[in-house]
């Protein structure tokens, strides 16, 4: 018999899965709450029940990629000092696999990141994911340095926050010229020399 707590999670997962769909196909401030209920198969009461607004799903869509990430973390991390393997490989694999559409994601992370800019509030939540997701990151950058025998001269978490702007930059030119700029290229290509010039041997 499926529990009170059990039937809440699937459907806020459920909204969140037609909200995700939704925002992509018309935009944040273009879809209403209707059109996630709609696509979600739910009432404007089963919304409320969960999320106080749009901002606090979308937020929540931020937590899920945080939350999957953390687990594939700690995931690779007891095997880290057997097998390293490449650093930037990890990184950009986690950023990857946090955003298996990342068509989909970059609509709506891109557009909510608007909105953040002009709704201070906003802005704060969203800085205290994106700051949570970058710290997760920035451990990994730690732990691989640490078992791969490197030591970097800069912060590790700037350079996360360099290869996350990155991959960002590049997300968007490879999803406009998807031909010229095929998705990863930009990133396997030049973070390697940013590497190199930040990192030597201990």
């Amino acid at each position: 018999m499926e529990t009170p707590k059990r039937r809440r999670s699937a459907t806020r997962a459920r909204l969140l899965e037609g909200a995700l769909e939704v925002f992509a196909e018309r935009g944040f401030h273009g879809a209403s709450v209707e059109d996630i209920c709609d696509r979600a198969g739910f009432t404007r009461g089963a919304f409320y029940s969960n999320f106080a607004s749009k901002d606090e799903l979308v937020l929540a869509l931020f937590q899920a990629t945080t939350d999957r990430l953390l687990e594939q973390i700690a995931a690779l991390l007891p095997d880290l000092a057997n097998q390293p393997g490449t650093l930037l490989d990890a990184v950009l694999g986690l950023l990857d696999e946090a955003a298996p559409d990342q068509r989909q994601w970059h609509l709506i992370s891109t557009e909510f990141t608007l909105h953040a800019l002009r709704h201070p509030e906003a802005a704060a939540a969203l800085n205290l994911q994106r700051a949570m997701f970058r710290d997760q990151l920035t451990r990994l950058v730690e732990e691989i340095t640490r078992a791969s025998d490197l030591q970097m001269s800069v912060p590790p978490q700037q350079f996360v926050r360099l290869v996350i702007a990155v991959h960002e930059g590049a997300r968007a030119q490879s999803l406009l010229e998807p031909d010229l700029v095929p998705a990863g290229s930009l990133e396997h290509t030049f973070l390697p020399l940013v590497l190199d010039a930040v990192s030597s041997r201990t």
